[in-house]
């Protein structure tokens, strides 16, 4: 089960967190939906390669990358989307499109977007896709070490 790795490393280091159960869904957007939730609350786990090297990017289910903004404030020059094809490999323990917002657990940075730093809580995909996870952010934070930057943009 995909989500074990994730629950497992939650519980080493005691952080409090509820599984979400819903259908089937595949993009965040139908993911928030399925599961009864605004999509500025459901974060997402976008996987870019920034200079050659593999990275997290997290951001609302509601927005999209701003990648100008992005590569200005990495310093990065090139900054572009990981073919999903190499993402079963980076992730075999998950569902492809469910990551979970851990790259320390993948040997990976994560760059969150400031507006999912001003909740009390982040939800996620728990590696498959009928499961989320919600935690305090605070918890999240601690155990996943995300630059927190203001990179993205609204989805119209």
């Amino acid at each position: 089960m995909p989500v074990s790795k994730l629950k497992k490393y939650l519980d080493q280091n005691q952080a409090a967190y509820l599984v979400l159960k819903h259908p089937p869904a595949y993009t965040a957007e139908e993911t928030a939906l399925s599961a009864y939730l605004p999509g500025r609350d459901v974060a997402k786990t976008v996987i870019a390669r920034m200079d050659g090297t593999i990275v997290m990017v997290v951001i609302p289910a509601s927005r999209k990358i701003n990648f100008d903004v992005l590569r200005d404030i990495t310093g990065a020059r090139n900054i572009g989307l990981v073919a999903e094809a190499e993402l079963e490999n980076l992730f075999p323990d998950c569902q492809i499109g469910a990551m979970p917002p851990f790259g320390n657990l993948y040997f990976l940075n994560v760059y969150i977007d400031k507006s999912l730093t001003e909740q009390d809580v982040i939800i996620f995909n728990a590696g498959n896709h009928r499961e989320l996870i919600e935690m305090r952010y605070e918890d999240f934070q601690r155990l996943a070490h995300p630059y927190v930057i203001n990179f993205t943009a609204e989805i119209f």
